[in-house]
């Protein structure tokens, strides 16, 4: 059954003489989100949020008012938080109210995040939640706003030609507005289980120190791409057991791959504490201490690159010559598609097989990636199927990571040669086709692999050779396809501490 307050928006009256909806956007437990065009402004696109409930008492409706009308002026103070322009209700008695139209990506759609990214993303998240918990003045009174409901999916972060990356947070003050005794009329509360502070559970009175355990959730689950508690059930019994009794897993717990700064991490456990006053009293001290782990955590990665000798992973290297012209040499296969596609193949050279990789793009992309390097990775399991995920990275400080991860079934011969004739060289060669006819080789990059990468390669054939045979291929894949968003994040990390790069 259709809830929406339009059945088909892009044929109603205009929303208040002056918003013509146009399609749903978004949805979810407050709500949902139309785009629509204020036809005011000339058509200007904005994004008009109908809250869940119908108001038809006076006295909700004057509530719901006064909250909307602190989150506006809220939003004309940060810049780290979504703009609201207008309020009011429906004809229906379904309150909504009307934001910026922004393009850009939830945060949910983008963790795990690099180091990097995750100290400029956290810092502004910090920023807007300062700025509301310090409140507005209104009337002569400070009103301060707790949000009530952070989460990556209240985080919208969109391209910023200055910062890289801006960060925006949505619903300042409609969670307060949802949380006060004009609404809830029984002990229920609204938030998203998995980041309330135990208090928020209770049904308590909160402060910004809400906001402060739900940022500790957060920011762990942007690092680590998991909650701090590993829960078989969603219900609510569940997460109040591990919010008000189950002490978090530490970072190094759930991922120990991940090379996190001890300092941060003790800075999350403690922003996940049970009792609000052993949590950060406010924002201010977060943003402190996360200045001061930045910083620290720059001049490590800079010590590190200096005083290593065999790096983590394989940076670009450059092919013989011989090897280069018999790239260059090649025609795409008949038997692949004439698509944006990535494979693994061998090529015959004059020393024997050598393991490659085929990639055909558009020519003009293939020309803007011609100075980036090359970074690689690889991750084997052998339960329950012994599966190899084989990642290469196209990596430049001015465009976007081109990513080119190879799933290899090791139970298949033909792709234990191609592992096992990738042990044989100390690097590998890119092939580059192009997309537009005649489909010729345009370039040819390569990437070294590090001498402890040989070593496992060598060592991850012989054991798939020796496990016993099975039908579960799919099930590893799946295994590997969650962890590969992590290995991503370790690659980046890895490439942007390195000051040589300059592509």
């Amino acid at each position: 059954m259709n809830t929406s307050p339009f059945a088909s928006p892009e044929n109603q009256e205009l929303l208040v003489n002056r918003y013509q909806l146009k399609k749903l956007i978004g949805k979810g437990g407050m709500g949902e989100v139309f785009l629509a065009h204020d036809v005011l402004l000339g058509g200007t696109p904005v994004a008009i949020k109908f809250l869940s409930q119908t108001f038809a008492n006076p006295k909700i409706q004057e509530s719901f008012n006064r909250e909307a009308l602190l989150s506006a002026a809220l939003s004309q103070k940060s810049i780290h938080i979504v703009r609201a322009y207008d309020y009011g209700m429906s004809k229906s008695g379904k309150a909504f109210y009307v934001m910026e139209y922004l393009s850009g990506k939830r945060l949910k759609d983008l963790i795990p995040v690099p180091l990097s990214m995750f100290f400029t993303l956290a810092r502004q998240i910090c920023l807007g939640l300062q700025c509301a918990h310090k409140g507005i003045s209104i009337d002569g009174k400070i009103h301060p706003l707790v949000h009530r409901d952070i989460k990556p999916a209240n985080i919208i972060v969109i391209p910023d030609p200055i910062l890289g990356q801006l960060v925006k947070i949505l619903d300042f003050g409609i969670a307060k507005f949802l949380n006060s005794s004009n609404v809830i009329h029984t002990k229920g509360f609204h938030g998203t289980l998995p980041y309330c502070s135990p208090e928020q559970l209770e049904g308590d009175e909160v402060d910004s120190r809400s906001d402060i355990y739900s940022l500790g959730v957060m920011m762990f689950e942007m690092l680590t791409g998991q909650k701090p508690w590993q829960l078989e059930t969603q219900y609510f019994g569940a997460w109040y057991k591990a919010h008000k009794f189950e002490q978090p897993k530490s970072i190094p717990e759930v991922n120990p791959y991940i090379q996190v700064p001890q300092q941060l991490n003790d800075l999350i456990m403690t922003c996940l504490e049970k009792d609000l006053v052993n949590r950060p009293q406010n924002i201010a001290e977060i943003l402190q201490t996360l200045s001061k782990i930045e910083q620290s955590a720059h001049q490590n990665q800079i010590a590190s690159v200096e005083n290593k000798s065999t790096p983590h992973g394989s940076l670009s290297s450059e092919l013989p010559i011989t090897i280069t012209q018999t790239c260059r040499e090649l025609v795409w296969p008949e038997n692949k598609p004439i698509q944006e596609i990535v494979f693994p193949q061998l090529i015959n050279t004059k020393k024997g097989s050598m393991a490659a990789l085929w990639l055909m793009l558009p020519q003009q992309e293939i020309i803007n990636r011609a100075h980036t390097i090359l970074h690689n990775q690889f991750i084997f399991i052998t339960s329950p199927h012994p599966m190899l995920l084989w990642v290469t990275v196209l990596y430049g400080r001015q465009v976007v990571p081109k990513w080119l991860p190879c799933y290899l079934d090791m139970q298949n011969s033909q792709n234990l040669q191609l592992v096992s004739t990738l042990t044989n060289y100390t690097s590998y060669p890119l092939i580059l086709f192009t997309l537009e006819t005649p489909h010729t080789c345009a370039n040819v990059l390569s990437s070294s692999i590090a001498p402890i990468q040989q070593k496992k390669l060598k060592n991850w054939v012989k054991q798939s050779q020796q496990l016993p045979s099975s039908a579960l291929s799919q099930v590893s894949k799946k295994m590997l396809k969650h962890q590969y968003k992590q290995i991503q994040s370790q690659m980046l990390q890895y490439l942007e501490s390195q000051p040589q790069i300059v592509a």
